[in-house]
C-alpha cells in the first residue's frame, strides 16, 4: 500500500533551521524526520512512498539522488585522466520513492490532490512530514478495512495545540473543529488511512485537508478515529526537535523500531 507524505510547508515555528531546508527534512539523529517516519511505514512492509513537496523541494529531491551513493561502499579511478566510479556494497533500504512538487502555496488538501495520478484508484495511507509515532500500522489497517469507511485518522490525546475531534461511543468521529489552546479532548495525529473516494472531496490547491474535506467526511459518518495510547510527537519547534534528540540519545525512542524483530501478520 503506498504511502503519501506532506512535506511541503514552510515550517516557520522552526525558522531557525526551515529556513535553510523543508522542515521534514529537518534532521533528528543525524537523519531527516521524513526518513525516521519512512522508516516507521518501512518495517510494517510498506515501503513506497509519495512526497508531497513543495518548499524548498529541490531540497529533497537531491536528498534522496545522492542517498545511494552516500551509502554505499565506492571506488573512485582517476588514472588515465578520467573518472571511472565502482559501487561496491550498497547500505539501502528497499524502497520506492516519488517525489512531487505539488507548488509552493497550496494547501494540504491540495497538495493530496495533485498527487492523485500517483497514487491511482486505491485505498492509501497519508501522514504529515513533522511527526512520529509508535502506532501499530498493522491493527490501524484492520480497523480501517473493518468499518468500511472512507477514511481513518489516528487520535492521540494530548494538550496539544491541534485539530479537534468529537468522537462517539463507536469511535466514529461525528464532528472536526480548529483547535484550542486549552484542549484536551482527542486530536487528530495523522497516520491517515484514505479510500480512493478521498479525491472527490478535494478541490484545488487552496483545499485545507483538516477543514472541509474532513467535516464533510464526518457529517456523513464516513471519518473513523483509531485511538492510539502510546507515544506520539510532532516537531513544531526547536524545544520539540531537542526532546526527539534526546529520546534518540538515550536509546528510548519508541518510534524507532527498526532494530527490532518485525511483526508477523
Amino acid at each position: 500500500m503506498k504511502v503519501v507524505l506532506l512535506a511541503g510547508g514552510f515550517g516557520s515555528r522552526i525558522s531557525e533551521e526551515s529556513v535553510f531546508k523543508p522542515k521534514p527534512m529537518i534532521e533528528i539523529g543525524g537523519m531527516p524526520i521524513l526518513w525516521h517516519i519512512m522508516k516507521e511505514y518501512a518495517w510494517y512492509g510498506h515501503d513506497e512512498f509519495i512526497i508531497c513537496a513543495g518548499y524548498k523541494q529541490e531540497y529533497i529531491k537531491e536528498w534522496f539522488a545522492n542517498y545511494f551513493i552516500h551509502n554505499s561502499d565506492v571506488s573512485f579511478d582517476f588514472r588515465g585522466g578520467k573518472e571511472e566510479m565502482t559501487i561496491h556494497h550498497s547500505h539501502l533500504e528497499p524502497w520506492k520513492v516519488t517525489v512531487v512538487d505539488t507548488g509552493y502555496n497550496t494547501m494540504t488538501g491540495g497538495r493530496i490532490k495533485r498527487v492523485q495520478e500517483y497514487v491511482g484508484n486505491e485505498t492509501f495511507m497519508m501522514t504529515y512530514g513533522d511527526g512520529v509515532c509508535d502506532v501499530d500500522i498493522n491493527k490501524l489497517l484492520e480497523y480501517h478495512k473493518g468499518h468500511g469507511k472512507i477514511a481513518t485518522l489516528t487520535a492521540v490525546k494530548m494538550a496539544q495545540e491541534k485539530g479537534v475531534l468529537e468522537i462517539t461511543k463507536d469511535q466514529a468521529v461525528r464532528s472536526f473543529r480548529e483547535k484550542n489552546s486549552m484542549d484536551g479532548a482527542p486530536i487528530n495525529a495523522g497516520y491517515m488511512v484514505l479510500g480512493p473516494e478521498i479525491f472527490d472531496y478535494l478541490d484545488g490547491d487552496s483545499c485545507i485537508f483538516e477543514r472541509k474535506p474532513l467535516e464533510a467526511l464526518a457529517a456523513k459518518g464516513e471519518l473513523m478515529s483509531y485511538l492510539h495510547e502510546g507515544f506520539w510527537q510532532c516537531m513544531d519547534n526547536i524545544r520539540e526537535k531537542n526532546l526527539l534528540e534526546q529520546l534518540l540519545k538515550n536509546g528510548t525512542a519508541p518510534w524507532k523500531k527498526w532494530e527490532r524483530e518485525v511483526p508477523k501478520n
